[in-house]
C-alpha cells in the first residue's frame, strides 16, 4: 500500500505570554492509501492538532511531515494552501456549509477553487452528490436538510477535485448514532473502494469496527496502535514511538 502521509518526530508547542504548552511530543505515524485510520484519545490529547498538521492547517514546531511523497515542513506559508487544495479534503463536525447556497452550489465553490467552472462544475457537483446518495437534494438549501444530509454534502464538497487524502474531525459528533455510523460507513467505502487515505478523529468507540487501524493518543504521544482489520496485515506498523505499546482488539 502506498503511503499518503508520513509523520516523523512531530512536535507542536503553543506559547502564550510566558506559558508554553506541548500539544504533540515526537509523533511518528504513516497513513496509507486505501485505509481508514481512527484517531482517538481524551480531550487535549493532541488529536485535532495532529490532524491539522497533516492537513497543512497548522505547522509543526519540529519534525518531518510528508504529504503524497513531498516534504512540506519547510514550505513557505503561502505554499501550504496549494498543498491542501491538491491533496486534502476536510470534513468537519459543524458541517461548515454556506447557508445561502444550495447543496450543489456548496460543492461547486470548492470545484471553482480548484479551477473547475461552468457546466463542468455543475456536472461534477451533481455527480459528487449522487456519490454520497444525495442526487435528489442538489437544489436543497442547508436549512432544509437533516444533519446527516448536511454532513454528506460536506463530504461531497471534500471530495471535489478527487483528493487522495480525506481528514475528518469528529464528523459524527452532531449526529445520532445511526446517522453517524452511516456517514462513517460512507467514508470507509471511499477509502476501500477508491484507494483514498481516510483519517477520522472520533470519541465514539462504538465505530472502532469500521476502521483498519486505531491510533490512541495521550498527552501528545501515541500510546497504542491497534490493527482492526487484515487489510494492513502485510504492512509494517509505524505510528508508535519508543513510548508506545502495541495492542490488538
Amino acid at each position: 500500500m502506498e503511503t499518503a502521509i508520513r509523520v516523523r518526530g512531530v512536535a507542536k508547542t503553543y506559547a502564550e505570554g510566558g506559558v508554553r504548552v506541548s500539544a504533540l511530543d515526537g509523533v511518528d505515524l504513516d497513513v496509507y492509501r486505501g485505509e481508514v485510520l481512527l484517531l482517538m484519545g481524551p480531550s487535549g490529547s493532541g488529536k485535532t492538532t495532529l490532524l491539522s498538521i497533516m492537513g497543512c492547517i497548522l505547522r509543526s514546531s519540529s519534525g518531518s511531515v510528508q504529504i503524497a511523497g513531498s516534504e512540506i515542513t519547510h514550505l513557505k506559508e503561502r505554499d501550504l494552501p496549494g498543498v491542501r487544495l491538491r491533496h486534502v479534503g476536510f470534513v468537519f463536525q459543524a458541517f461548515n456549509l454556506f447557508p445561502t447556497l444550495t447543496a450543489q452550489e456548496n460543492v461547486e465553490v470548492t470545484l471553482e477553487l480548484k479551477g473547475v467552472r461552468g457546466a463542468q462544475a455543475h456536472k461534477q457537483a451533481r455527480e459528487l452528490l449522487a456519490q454520497v446518495h444525495l442526487a435528489d437534494k442538489c437544489s436543497a438549501f442547508p436549512a432544509d436538510l437533516s444533519g446527516g444530509q448536511k454532513q454528506r454534502v460536506a463530504l461531497a464538497r471534500a471530495l471535489a477535485g478527487s483528493p487522495e487524502i480525506l481528514l475528518a474531525d469528529e464528523p459524527t459528533a452532531a449526529l445520532d448514532s445511526h446517522t453517524g455510523r452511516a456517514v462513517l460507513e460512507l467514508l470507509c467505502e471511499l477509502a476501500h473502494g477508491q484507494n483514498r487515505a481516510v483519517v477520522i478523529v472520533t470519541h465514539d468507540s462504538r465505530v472502532a469496527d469500521l476502521g483498519d487501524r486505531l491510533v490512541h493518543l495521550e498527552d501528545g504521544r501515541i500510546s497504542s496502535v491497534e490493527r482492526l482489520s487484515n487489510r494492513l496485515a502485510t504492512m509494517p506498523q509505524p505510528g508508535a514511538n519508543s513510548q508506545s505499546t502495541f495492542t490488538r482488539l
